[in-house]
C-alpha cells in the first residue's frame, strides 16, 4: 500500500464509512472507493466487509490500522515540519557585524525581523574583518554584515550597499550650522578620524582629498563609534561612514553629509558553501529595508 492509499483506508476507519471520508479528505465518494478498492488489493485481503449496508473492519483490517497509525504520527510530524520550515516563527540567527552597523541598522532589521518570527532567537558579535571571516568560514556566525569588501574566495556578497560618509559634531558646534561640509570646511578643526594604515583610515585619506596634509588629523580611534563618543565629549568633528550615524544613534550630535565621491561598500555575507535559510533570506530582506530608510541621500 502506497501512502495515499494508506491515508484513505485510515479516512475511512476514522468516520465510519465512504461518505465520511470522502468529506475529511474533500474529495468525491467514488475516487474514495477507486482507491480503497486498490488499497485491498494491494494489501492481498479485506480490509471491510458490508454488514447491513456499513462498512466493519476485519480482524486483519484493524489490525493493519493500529499499525497505520503509529506510521501516520510520523507522517503529521514531517508534515509540520514541513510547514514550519515553508513559514517559520521561530528559529537562531547568528550574526558577525562590523562596530558601525551595530549601533542601529542591525538591531532594527532583528526588530522588523520578530514581526515576522516572534519567537526568534539572535546572537550578534561585533567583530573586526579577520574575525569576522573566520566566523563565517568555521560555522560560528549565520551571516556577517561588513563595512569593506569581501576577498575571501569561500565567502560571497548576498547583497551589497554604498555607503558616504557624514562628518558628527557637539550641536553648538560652528559648523553645525552648515547643512553639508566639504574638506576644506574642516581646516583648522580638530578631526577625529581613523589610523591611516587601516583600510578605512586610507579611505577617510581619499575622501579628505589631495588636502588632507593640511588637516589637523590628531585624533584617531579604530571604531566610527569610538569617534562619535569623542565628538559628544567635545573632543572634535568625527569624520565617519553614514552607517554607523544612522537612525540619531547619538543623541547631542549634530550629523552633517560629508561631500566625497569617496564610497565604502557594505556587504551581507555568506558562506559560499552555506545556502541561505529562510530566516536568513528574512534578515537580509529586513536589512535591505532599513537601509533603504535610514541611508536615504
Amino acid at each position: 500500500m502506497n501512502l495515499r492509499q494508506m491515508e484513505v483506508f485510515r479516512a475511512v476507519m476514522l468516520t465510519g464509512g465512504v461518505g465520511g471520508a470522502a468529506e475529511l479528505l474533500h474529495v468525491s465518494q467514488p475516487a474514495v472507493s477507486k482507491v480503497l478498492a486498490q488499497a485491498q488489493k494491494q494489501a492481498g485481503f479485506a480490509l471491510f466487509e458490508r454488514v447491513k449496508g456499513r462498512l466493519v473492519p476485519t480482524p486483519e483490517g484493524q489490525h493493519l490500522h493500529a499499525e497505520i497509525e503509529a506510521v501516520w504520527r510520523g507522517v503529521e510530524r514531517i508534515r509540520d515540519v514541513s510547514r514550519q520550515l515553508a513559514a517559520p516563527r521561530t528559529g537562531t540567527l547568528r550574526l558577525a557585524v562590523s562596530a558601525s552597523v551595530a549601533p542601529y541598522l542591525v538591531p532594527r532589521a532583528i526588530a522588523l525581523l520578530t514581526e515576522g518570527f516572534p519567537e526568534l532567537k539572535s546572537q550578534t558579535e561585533i567583530l573586526i574583518a579577520p574575525i569576522m571571516v573566520n566566523a563565517l568560514l568555521d560555522h560560528s556566525a549565520d551571516l556577517g554584515v561588513a563595512m569593506q569588501p569581501n576577498e575571501h574566495p569561500n565567502l560571497v556578497a548576498v547583497q551589497s550597499y554604498r555607503c558616504g560618509f557624514a562628518c558628527a559634531m557637539r550641536e553648538d558646534h560652528p559648523l553645525a550650522a552648515k547643512r553639508a561640509l566639504k574638506p576644506a570646511d574642516l581646516r583648522g578643526e580638530r578631526i577625529i578620524t581613523s589610523p591611516p594604515g587601516t583600510p578605512y583610515g586610507q579611505a577617510l585619506r581619499r575622501a579628505y582629498g589631495p588636502g588632507h596634509e593640511s588637516l589637523r588629523l590628531d585624533l584617531q580611534v579604530r571604531s566610527s563609534t569610538s569617534a562619535c563618543w569623542q565628538a559628544q565629549a567635545g573632543g572634535g568633528i568625527a569624520v565617519v561612514d553614514r552607517a554607523a550615524v544612522a537612525g540619531e544613534s547619538f543623541r547631542g550630535l549634530a550629523v552633517r553629509s560629508f561631500q566625497t565621491r569617496e564610497k565604502l561598500q557594505v556587504s551581507i555575507l555568506r558562506n559560499r558553501y552555506r545556502p541561505l535559510s529562510a530566516l536568513q533570506k528574512a534578515f537580509c530582506t529586513s536589512f535591505d529595508r532599513v537601509w533603504k530608510e535610514a541611508m536615504a541621500e
